[in-house]
């Protein structure tokens, strides 16, 4: 039996012409998966900040010194190295799409329990997990950003990353909003968790669902990449500073800057960082890589020297500010330039550049701790401009080796 015909509505012709091209355009499969990934991008950042943004909450109510909260921050770093041998075992035998959903799910739930830690022994366990999780869910959603990257024509990781960064800014906005109002910990966390938890339900019926590559997914140990050996100390080195920022700002700002207001110094780095991803794709097309990788290690060192020198409210915030503006564009060049490995998958390639970074992660943050402890935290700030300036010489010779400025 034929079907009848729609009910017709008289409209205006040009109007239902424009809004059915709109819709089928935003209705298109890779729009609604480069959604999707944002999603998860954006609660990574939020997760992520939620924690870092409570450092000093944390700290004081456990009753511990600078070097014991470096040798606490010490656990998630490790954490994420034991969980290199996962990762890469789920980027070469599983599309990402599961380990990317079930990460996020267990990443939330550590999170919440992370307020909920009264004693040093409860509140490793849960970071642990929340750290080892991370890493699971951070090499699954930038395989899928990868992998959609090569059904565009323009560039579109740096907004990915930017999203990130913006989940980061609503999460430290969010918890400089609930710390004003004297919310505790543990509530703070539950809605982060809660509003994670939904949203990745939502998000995760629009994952790339076949993106397992075949071929590159062994790690070979005895013959290593050059190229990704390069990127992996590229980003070691932005981690560092970046790990830096992540878990000493919010201290240093209460500690050295001396203001109430803590998040201020996490809230500007951050602000500046996620908008300067979102034009920095932009800029890359303009300049090159090359030029951008000096361009932000100068900014992140001149950022950093500011407040170490000038250690009063404004010329600090001026100087995160920098750093945020330098660090900005690191990882989705270091990231889109390990999936142009000719060896590797792209899930494998980011694992190995990854571990470097964890590895910048590991030893920044607990360098600042003891040196702070040893000297003062303004000195401890010195060692991640040196960082930052090392990114000149290594991408000098990344791309004088291997090209590939755009």
């Amino acid at each position: 039996m034929p079907q009848k015909p729609p009910i017709s509505h008289k409209k205006n012709d040009t109007f239902t012409a424009s809004f059915g091209v709109f819709f089928d355009k935003f209705m298109e499969l890779k729009t609604k998966q480069r959604i999707a990934i944002s999603a998860f991008f954006f609660l990574s950042g939020l997760c992520f900040s939620s924690w870092a943004s409570r450092i000093p909450t944390i700290k004081t109510s456990l009753d511990i010194n600078d070097a014991e909260l470096g040798s606490l921050l010490f656990v998630m770093p490790i954490s994420q190295l034991i969980g290199l041998p996962v990762s890469g075992w789920l980027g070469s035998k599983f599309n990402t799409r599961w380990p990317l959903a079930i990460g996020m799910g267990i990443h939330a739930i550590s999170l919440y329990v992370i307020g909920l830690s009264q004693s040093i022994v409860m509140m490793v366990g849960s970071m642990f997990v929340f750290a080892f999780f991370m890493r699971i869910l951070n090499i699954a959603m930038n395989a899928q950003a990868l992998t959609l990257q090569k059904t565009y024509d323009k560039r579109i990781n740096g907004s990915f990353h930017g999203l990130w960064s913006f989940g980061g800014i609503a999460g430290v906005g969010l918890s400089t909003l609930i710390i004003s109002f004297d919310v505790n910990i543990q509530m703070h966390l539950f809605i982060v968790a809660t509003a994670t938890l939904i949203t990745t339900g939502v998000a995760f019926n629009f994952l790339i669902v076949d993106d397992l590559s075949p071929s590159g997914n062994k790690l070979t140990l005895s013959k290593p990449d050059k190229q990704i050996l390069l990127l992996g100390i590229l980003v070691l080195f932005a981690a560092i500073c970046e790990g830096g920022m992540f878990d000493w700002s919010g201290v240093y700002f209460k500690e050295v800057i001396k203001v109430d207001v803590f998040t201020a110094g996490y809230l500007i780095f951050m602000t500046c960082m996620a908008l300067s991803r979102f034009i920095s794709d932009y800029i890359i097309n303009i300049i090159g890589m090359k030029s951008m990788y000096l361009f932000s290690a100068l900014l992140m060192a001149f950022g950093m020297s500011m407040a170490v020198i000038f250690p009063t409210f404004w010329p600090a915030m001026i100087g995160f500010s920098l750093v945020g503006i330098g660090t900005s564009s690191i990882f989705p060049m270091t990231f889109y330039l390990a999936g142009t490995s000719k060896k590797y998958s792209p899930s494998m390639a980011l694992s190995i550049v990854v571990t470097y970074a964890m590895i910048g992660v590991l030893f920044g943050p607990v360098l600042i701790g003891y040196i702070a402890h040893a000297v003062h935290l303004r000195a401890s700030f010195i060692f991640l401009t040196l960082a930052g300036l090392t990114i000149i010489p290594v991408s000098r010779i990344y791309f004088r080796k291997y090209g590939n400025e755009r």
